[in-house]
Formats: structure tokens, sequence, C-alpha cells
């Protein structure tokens, strides 16, 4: 190819107005940007909440935290809780803080389990500033709190945020239908999207972001698909909004239900709502009265409801086309992943990009980072479904019986018989979050870190409780999650 001037994104929503929106500030003075996209086509617009590293991608396009919040009608997230999925009655959260303090032999829950032993321990979330802060609703945003937070936004807000803000950049959008993907006869390359109109796109590169359909990376270019459906078996989701609340809580709700689980999500001026379920073990029907019975507050609007396959696009690299966002796979929202992932998609991109030709071995590089992102997030997501006791319904029994990865299982057998954890600093999941989740849902070791019994009863003791007090003395300080909004976004909410 003679150099790479032309971007071309197909398909709008969340994915591509975060592809456009990066590319366009980024790379804006070196290519054109082009995103084309319908209006009449629905969106998902289910991806209500994040996790942490958006907040440094938001940094990286200049995005001012308190402004993006006022737009999206965000709240500030610390974790997740997790409700009946060990057993019915058990609640954990899952935050984004660090527990404890490590030091260079081992990690801070070998210190707590022998703490626990020896009568020394309280619970294991008690040394955790965001776990903390969760529980009693109180932060400092911005960096004066130093705490790890994502945001609960308005998804479709948040496209339309993106979007002005991409076309501040200088991305040029087309409003029209892509009625079919031109391919080169003599390489295989994608030359052109022609639209209903006639209007012909041509491009050098382009990003397939039109969701499931996977019109240009799908149909196009016909790269296969790797389903994940024997360890992820939940298949559909209905999504609902509701009016919102008085209490504000600083973190996602995701309440196991008995063929699968039911988020509730916070924002500033309404709750979102939605239930993940597998169409083998409940009709849809059912799923949705089920829904609808546990909302807190009126429903402000119709169910949606889709169908999904869990799993990922074999390549998500191929040609000259680049899959990001629901086109390149999906795992499932448990632990709010999706935005993350395409985001991710996007900056690999950007580090990768192609200047004069696209690389084979950039390709190959590409789909072999993507791939093993992905596959570290899924062996943490089936960790969910796995680690249950719940035997009260066929799904859970499905769950509690059935094969896993050989990367999960030799990373469950190695922690139960030591404690030790194993894993990269290229996945999303470090070790906390996994000793959260298998804590929480009653995996634990038998063992710990033999240099824990260098420390005495007292030093332990006054390690452990040293420590406690920090996290209580600093969370303490830190005002309502109400009144961080208020003081912090001016959101509109009343003051308390």
């Amino acid at each position: 190819m003679a150099g790479i001037h032309q971007i071309v994104i197909a398909g709008g929503g969340t994915s591509g107005w975060l592809a456009a929106s990066a590319i366009a500030k980024l790379y804006g003075k070196q290519v054109k940007v082009t995103l084309v996209d319908s209006a009449a086509i629905g969106r998902i617009g289910v991806g209500e909440a994040t996790i942490p590293p958006l907040r440094n991608f938001h940094r990286l396009l200049a995005i001012r935290e308190s402004e993006f919040m006022s737009a999206t009608q965000a709240t500030f997230k610390l974790g997740i809780e997790f409700k009946h999925w060990a057993q019915r009655g058990d609640s954990y959260i899952h935050s984004f803080g660090i527990t404890g303090k490590d030091c260079w032999a081992c990690d801070f829950h070998h210190f707590w389990l022998a703490g626990r032993e020896r009568a020394l321990a309280s619970e294991f979330g008690d040394y955790c500033v965001e776990l903390q802060s969760a529980r009693k609703q109180r932060l400092l945003p911005g960096d004066a709190g130093k705490l790890n937070y994502a945001y609960h936004v308005d998804a479709g807000l948040y496209a339309g945020f993106l979007r002005q803000h991409a076309l501040r950049h200088g991305c040029n959008h087309v409003d029209g239908k892509i009625e079919r993907v031109e391919i080169s006869g003599s390489n295989g390359y994608i030359d052109a999207l022609v639209l209903e109109d006639g209007a012909r796109i041509q491009g050098d590169l382009f990003i397939d972001c039109s969701g499931f359909r996977a019109l240009l990376i799908g149909s196009a270019l016909n790269v296969g698909f790797e389903s994940y459906g024997d360890f992820l078996p939940c298949d559909s989701a209905i999504a609902v909004q509701s009016a919102g609340q008085d209490q504000l809580r600083p973190y996602t709700q995701a309440i196991a239900q008995e063929f699968g689980w039911q988020w509730c999500i916070p924002l500033q001026n309404r709750m979102g709502n939605g239930l993940v379920y597998s169409s083998q073990y409940v009709a849809d029907t059912v799923a949705g009265e089920r829904l609808l019975q546990n909302l807190l507050s009126e429903p402000v609007s119709e169910p949606r409801r889709f169908r999904y396959r869990p799993g990922r696009r074999r390549q998500a690299w191929h040609k000259n086309c680049v899959a990001i966002g629901l086109s390149g796979g999906f795992l499932e929202p448990v632990e709010s992943t999706s935005i993350h992932l395409a985001m991710s998609a996007i900056l690999r991109l950007l580090k990768l990009f192609p200047r004069n030709e696209i690389s084979d071995m950039a390709m190959a590089t590409y789909n072999a980072q993507t791939r093993e992102e992905i596959e570290g997030i899924r062996d943490f997501i089936i960790l969910h479904y796995k680690a249950t006791e719940r035997k009260d319904s066929a799904f859970w029994r499905y769950c509690n019986t059935m094969a896993i990865p050989d990367s999960l299982a030799g990373r469950l057998e190695l922690f139960r018989a030591t404690g030790v954890l194993s894993g990269t600093e290229r996945e999303l999941f470090q070790i906390n979050s996994w000793v959260q989740v298998l804590l929480g849902q009653r995996i634990e070791p038998t063992d710990y870190h033999p240099i824990v019994d260098l420390m005495s009863e007292d030093e332990l003791g006054a390690f452990l409780q040293g420590y406690k007090k920090f996290v209580e003395n600093r969370v303490s300080a830190f005002p309502s999650h109400r009144q961080a909004i208020e003081q912090y976004c001016k959101g509109g909410l009343a003051s308390e």
C-alpha cells in the first residue's frame, strides 16, 4: 500500500466514537478519519460501567474528568458488589484498590491468612481503602484522593460526548447505511464501503465497529469466530432504565439469580438495570418478568433484549481491517470490560499504527496480544461462575461441574495448595483482584508463604492492625459520594 492516509470507521456507538476520538486527536495531523453510521441503526447501549484504565485513556485524549462526568450523568465506581454467587446470602465487593502491603517474596494475603489463623486479622476487605470507601460510600475524586476508581456512565450520552470530541478534532461523520463492502481482487483488502445512497467511502485502513453484525471483519472478510460458550453459559441480556434513587452507591451490583445475574448501576439521574442469563435455562419472558419484579424504582424505558455469543474473532486484525468492540468479540459485562476492551484495542492499534504499509508482523503481534488479553479476562470471568457451591438450579449445577480452560485450572490448583497466584504484569486483572474474588467465593488456600513465619506474633499483629487503622483514617476523611459529585462535577444533584 502507498501510505496510510484514509481511516474509515464503520459504525458509531461507544466503540466507534472512542476510536474516532483517539485517532483524530492523536493522529489527526497525519491521517483523515471518517466515521460512517446511521441514526436508523439501533444501539446496544448497555455498557454503563467502566474500569480504572479509562481514566488514563481520557487523560491521553485531554478529556476533563469533571466535564465528562457532567455530560454523561456519571457517578464514581470503586468496584462491584457480588451477591449470592458462591451461596445464597453471600456478599462481597471486588474493589479496584490494592489490599494491604506486599513484600518482595509474597503478596499481602499470605500475611492476612497467617493473621487469621492466629486470630490477629479481621475481614480481608478491611485492609483496602477503595473497598472500605465503597462500603461507607465515601471518596475523594481526582488526584487528591489517590484512589483507584472508574465511572458509571449513560452509554448514549457517552457516545454523544465522544462524538463531539472527535468532530472537534477533525473527524468527518457520514450518516448512511452500508450496503456492501468492496474487496480488492488483487490482495483481498477492503477498497471502499458503498452506502445505500450510492456514496463510496474509500480508505486505506478500515475499523469495524459495527457491533455484533461484524459487517467488515465477519461478513465481508469471513474471519472466523472462537466460541467460549462452554465456559460462559450466558448468551442473553435484557436492559431497562429506572428512576433514580436517593442512595447513590459508588459501586455496581451483580446479583446472582438461578439462571444468571442482574446488574444495578447508579447514575446521577437514573438507574441502569439488566439481567444476563442463559436462554437454555430460562425463557425470555420469564427473565424479563424477573428483571421488572426486582427493580427498586419505576421503569422509565422499555426493556431492550439482545442475544450474544461469548467468544472472540480469531483474528482481530485481518488484511486492512481491525475489529474493535463487539465485532471483535464479547465476553459479558460481569466485570465491566466491554468498553475497556475497545479502548485497549485502540491503544494497541495506535502503538502498531502503520506508516506506509501494513506489516504482516504487526498484524501477527496485534492478534497475539489481543488473544492473550481476552483469554486472561475470559479466565477471570469464568472463575465467577466456576467458584460456586450453589446447586439449587440446573444453571448453577452446570457451572459447578463444567470443564474449564487448563490455564484457569492450573492457577486454581496452585492457589489452593500454596496461596500463590501466577500471572503476568500485562494481565488486566492483577493478583489482588483474583484474591478478592477467590476469597469472596469461598476458595481458600491450605497454606501460605513461609516468609510470613519470620514475623513474631506481635510483629504480625502490629502490621495488620496498623494498616487497618491507616485505611480507617483515610476513608473517614473523605466526603460522601453524593457530596463528591456535587462538589466535583456539578452534575445537578441536590446537595446533602
